[in-house]
């Protein structure tokens, strides 16, 4: 008796666990997407644009004979900014793909786990009137059966849920 209670007080706190756990991921995506659009070290890569150009515009005014080797000096500082600006976009754009991979890698261990915990338990149900034509759909993979509920799977919850989080994620970008 204390076990079905046991496993009833689990099985009603999979689901909104299940939720938060996608829609940290999903959360966690967009905020590695925003760092990488409109970063703090963006500020940095805006400066050394403003200094290049600069410099390009003052080697451009410099264009007498007199004043060749001071425009000669100020267009190599240029090409240095531009290569010490390449270097550090580089050095962003591998930590970014680093983040991602060890996010999508978390991602993938996360789900697993979720997979194989819940693989013949149902993780909850819903009345059948509610999933009419989709109840065999929602409650694939699962063994037990109630009379007007259908007792939806973990794979169904997950892609159900990724899906509502993306969602309301794209809703709350715009």
């Amino acid at each position: 008796m204390g076990g079905e209670a046991t496993q009833e007080h689990q099985r009603s706190l999979a689901p909104p666990i299940i939720f938060l756990i996608i829609a940290t991921f999903q959360f966690a995506y967009y905020w590695l997407d925003h760092l990488k659009k409109d970063g703090l070290d963006h500020v940095k890569e805006i400066q050394l644009r403003g200094e290049i150009k600069q410099l390009l515009k003052e080697a451009s005014l410099l264009s007498q004979p007199s004043t060749f080797a001071q425009a000669s000096k100020l267009k190599r500082l240029a090409a240095a900014k531009e290569k010490e600006l390449a270097k550090y976009q580089n050095i962003n754009t591998k930590d970014y793909v680093l983040y991602t991979k060890v996010l999508l890698i978390s991602k993938y261990i996360t789900y697993t786990v979720l997979i194989l915990w819940f693989w013949r338990a149902p993780v909850t149900s819903i009345s059948q009137q509610l999933v009419q034509p989709f109840g065999i759909l929602l409650s694939w993979r699962t063994k037990e059966a109630q009379s007007n509920h259908v007792m939806i799977g973990v794979i169904s919850w997950l892609i159900v849920s990724a899906r509502v989080c993306r969602f309301v994620r794209r809703t709350c970008s715009k």
